[in-house]
């Protein structure tokens, strides 16, 4: 871990871009949350949050940006030199009810705004300063020394319940334990004081993390979700499969929903696909075209060998054909077209023809065979 003597020289290192912000602020500014944490585990850098005991939006526009501003929680986002940074004015917040999102109101300085975070591990702040000198109120640094889950107060998961998960996902990421009093506490949460929106949004976090495997797993033994048969191992499978450039590039941006329906279900159209044994790349082909991709991931993962050839060959299957040419040929336009065109792709896929000529003859004698 990072020392308070080379700490600065780490925060140049990392966040250069923060040099501005230092010079452009006539009122205290520092580095808050998981920046610090990371930055004292010497891990890459974390996203950036600021906290400036003084106006989060006029900061931001002293900054040459037009601020993306959130008044509610009087925040505002801004990019330099590429980065992304989140700039917050210092504040207290208080909650009407459980799971309620908080009321914010400005604070008058730092240690009141880490009061309000979850994990003494991320309420640690770092002046913008050349020499800094971590402020730590809640021992942090020494939570994180020793691989230390610990909640700042015993009403945590009680205001937020979503904390449990981000107490998974910590924990699985940095290889954590909870603190006694904390896995305690944790056990009584109650997810059912949040909205379900606010509770998927941070199960997909989870589902975005390298280790989602063990977070969902120690959800599963905190009483919080109920894992589908086997979703643990499930989950280390779909992950291993998309770190392969071909599934990777197919799944894309369905790849932690993917990982969430592993863990948790339900069970979709996994176990057909699974069963399935397509004799031809055409049947292969018209099982899983329409099918969505978290669900052949699903299957594959599952064992579904053959759907490596729908993903790096069938699917880029085309014709060198389309439906203007069987119209130029003679046909009306309407439902010989595409019935046409789908036996000149079944024929492809399976290897029976090649080339325009004897896609478009095909085309057509399928295309007439219905009239």
């Amino acid at each position: 871990m990072n020392s308070i003597g080379d700490i600065g020289e780490a925060l140049r290192r990392e966040h250069p871009e923060l040099g501005a912000v230092r010079a452009a602020s006539e009122d205290p500014v520092y580095l808050v949350g998981g920046a610090v944490r990371d930055l004292l585990l010497g891990r890459p850098r974390a996203d950036v949050d600021l906290v400036v005991v003084g106006d989060a939006a006029t900061l931001a526009r002293k900054l040459g940006a037009d601020p993306v501003e959130h008044e509610r929680f009087a925040t505002a986002k801004v990019e330099l030199d590429g980065h992304e940074v989140d700039i917050a004015t210092a504040r207290s917040e208080t909650y009407a009810r459980p799971g309620a999102l908080p009321d914010v109101a400005p604070a008058a300085d730092v240690e009141t705004d880490l009061a309000r975070r979850d994990f003494t591990i991320n309420a640690i702040a770092l002046p913008l300063r050349d020499d800094p000198d971590p402020i730590d109120p809640f021992e942090g640094r020494a939570d994180l020394e020793a691989g230390l889950l610990r909640v700042l107060h015993e009403r945590s998961f009680e205001d937020d319940p979503t904390r449990a998960i981000r107490a998974a996902r910590y924990a699985a990421r940095f290889g954590f334990a909870l603190e006694a009093g904390t896995e305690a506490l944790v056990r009584c949460a109650k997810r059912t004081t949040v909205s379900n929106d606010r509770w998927q949004a941070e199960l997909m976090r989870l589902a975005a993390e390298d280790e989602a495997a063990r977070g969902f797993e120690l959800l599963g033994e905190w009483g919080l979700v109920e894992l589908r048969p086997g979703g643990a191992a499930l989950v280390e499978r779909v992950t291993e499969l998309l770190s392969e450039p071909a599934w990777r590039e197919f799944v894309a941006d369905q790849r932690d929903h993917a990982v969430l329906v592993a863990a948790l279900g339900p069970p979709a159209g996994e176990a057909a696909l699974l069963d399935a044994r397509p004799e031809r790349p055409s049947v292969g082909f018209e099982l899983a075209r329409r099918r969505p991709t978290f669900e052949l991931a699903l299957a594959r993962a599952l064992g579904a060998e053959w759907l490596d050839r729908y993903v790096s060959e069938w699917r880029d299957v085309r014709l060198a054909i389309d439906g203007y040419d069987l119209i130029a040929a003679g046909l009306q336009q309407g439902p010989a077209v595409g019935r046409g065109l789908e036996e000149a792709l079944r024929r492809k896929l399976d290897g029976e023809i090649a080339g325009r000529d004897e896609e478009l003859a095909v085309a057509l004698a399928a295309a007439r065979e219905g009239r």
